[in-house]
């Protein structure tokens, strides 16, 4: 992965990063495939917030994966901030080759050098691959989430 760059994406990558969310078994089901004012405002968002960040891996010039990296502040684990990873997407054509794992490995990384106490990320019930890809990055499944659609 030595060609691989990981780095904040800019405003000329939403589109890339869109079709990432998009080409993905739940993603085709919940997320659009051209930028709209929504996805604008919340990458608007996203930027101006100090502790969120939207990360793309970059390899000869094109993005081919993306997540986002949200620093959560707490009073829990004595005050320790933790950080939240969501959106974790790899193009199709470059699963399986380590990029993922490499991405996710930065991503801790980042974590661990903020001072983060933990990391934390949910991932869909039916993502079987997924689980697996995260247990083998040393997550475990220690607790049940839940959500409410609104």
């Amino acid at each position: 992965m030595t060609d691989v760059i990981y780095r904040e994406a800019v405003r000329a990558d939403l589109p890339a990063v869109i079709a990432l969310l998009a080409d993905d078994v739940l993603g085709k089901a919940r997320d659009f495939t051209t930028v709209d004012e929504a996805y604008e405002r919340a990458f608007a968002d996203i930027s101006a917030d100090p502790r969120n960040q939207l990360i793309v891996a970059e390899e000869g010039g094109e993005v081919v994966g993306c997540l986002q990296i949200t620093y959560i502040p707490g009073l829990g684990r004595h005050g320790a901030e933790r950080s939240l990873i969501e959106s974790v997407r790899v193009r199709s054509d470059r699963r399986g080759h380590g990029l993922g794992r490499a991405l996710m490995v930065w991503a801790i990384d980042q974590a661990r050098r903020r001072g983060c106490a933990l990391v934390q990320l949910t991932t869909d019930k039916t993502r079987q691959d997924a689980h697996r890809f995260y247990l083998g990055l040393g997550f475990v499944a220690s607790h049940e989430g839940m959500k409410l659609p609104l």
